[in-house]
């Protein structure tokens, strides 16, 4: 039984190198014509697709393909978009949005022309019928709006979710009915019982770990299963987004800002044991310690390994492009595929690496705060 699980996961990240590495040999090919489709060859394209690829979308885009009459087909799915204009809210599917002459996306929607530049959706100002740039390439004719469209990266929070509901719900059923947890239930409580044992309790301490056992299941479930899920060739890449890691970090801020001791407080604002003229500075240090520099320091490393990771995983499949000329296309191919794969899995060690350590950064800042000194 063992030896078919290995299998089973070598087979997985085999699969998950070989569509990387095809994803790119289907963007192969590029002829000079700006207008092909969005296929890439040379080094600056392939920069730009990765990332086009790294950032959020609202659509999915599977896969390429040349049809027989030679027409560039995309194969995938849009998404809602959801956006608050002048005119008020706006609804519509993203599939709406088409390419006109000059390369720009516009759609018109209840009298409101809206343009999508570089991801990001505009609204066109009054009489405006195409986007001008100004010579640093912004918009001068639209403003922004508030975007609140369902992107790819809500699809992969709300999986997240599912996942996580689904799992420790039956985890907790069979708590309840048996003392042995089976299937699904059983795969979980090792990893449980690793993060009750291995980062709760010995960062926090015995008195009040359970307190904040909740929240740290969850965040080391969730960044791990996130983490996991940009390594499938659907392209999620949430934890690889600023704004996830920020709002990760400020959970972790908020709850042992809310939970600090009195003696946390103490020694923060009013440091005992130090001459009273240094500790005015002392406060200010520390306060920038636990409000700014812990936070920067959580989001950034989730942010920037994940997506260094994802960038140096679909270079290297990138490869099988730029040697051909060398290599032939089976040699470069072959180059970028075995490579591709041993960084793949190195990348899976690197998913459950980096929820573990954001989760054991948040227990110990959590631990830092709720301990109570002894006082002689």
């Amino acid at each position: 039984m063992k030896i078919a699980q290995k299998s089973i996961k070598f087979l997985t990240i085999v699969a998950i190198s070989l569509f990387t590495t095809l994803s790119f040999a289907s963007e192969s090919n590029k002829t000079d014509n700006q207008n092909d489709g969005g296929r890439v060859n040379t080094k600056q394209e392939i920069n730009d697709y990765i990332k086009h690829h790294l950032a959020d979308s609202h659509d999915f885009s599977l896969f390429s393909y040349t049809s027989d009459a030679g027409e560039r087909k995309h194969v995938g799915f849009s998404l809602p978009v959801i956006v608050w204009t002048s005119k008020g809210l706006v609804t519509f599917m993203s599939s709406e949005f088409h390419h006109n002459d000059d390369g720009h996306v516009i759609v018109e929607k209840d009298g409101l022309k809206l343009a999508k530049i570089h991801s990001k959706i505009y609204e066109l100002d009054n009489g405006a019928t195409q986007v001008s740039f100004d010579e640093t390439h912004h918009a001068k004719n639209a403003h922004k709006i508030l975007d609140f469209s369902i992107t790819k990266s809500v699809v992969g929070i709300l999986i997240a979710a599912f996942l996580i509901f689904f799992g420790f719900s039956k985890l907790a059923k069979q708590y309840k009915s048996k003392a042995i947890p089976t299937g699904l239930g059983r795969a979980l409580e090792p990893l449980v019982l690793y993060v009750r044992d291995e980062i709760a309790r010995p960062n926090i301490g015995e008195k009040k770990y359970k307190k904040f056992m909740p929240y740290l299941l969850t965040v080391f479930f969730f960044i791990w299963i996130l983490n996991l899920m940009g390594l499938t060739p659907i392209g999620f890449n949430v934890t690889g987004q600023i704004a996830i890691t920020v709002c990760l970090a400020i959970f972790t801020l908020i709850i042992y800002i809310s939970n600090g001791s009195k003696d946390f407080w103490m020694h923060t604002l009013w440091m005992p044991g130090v001459p009273k003229l240094l500790r005015p500075i002392l406060a200010v240090l520390e306060l920038a310690g636990y409000l700014l520099i812990k936070p920067f320091s959580l989001l950034v490393r989730l942010f920037a390994n994940i997506t260094a990771g994802h960038s140096v995983v679909m270079g290297i499949a990138a490869l099988m492009l730029l040697l051909k000329a060398e290599f032939g296309t089976v040699g470069a191919t072959g180059i970028s595929f075995f490579l591709t794969l041993f960084l793949t899995v190195i990348e899976v060690l690197v998913a459950f690496l980096q929820a573990f350590i954001f989760t054991m950064l948040s227990a110990l800042f959590i631990g830092m705060a709720v301990e109570e000194h002894e006082h002689h």
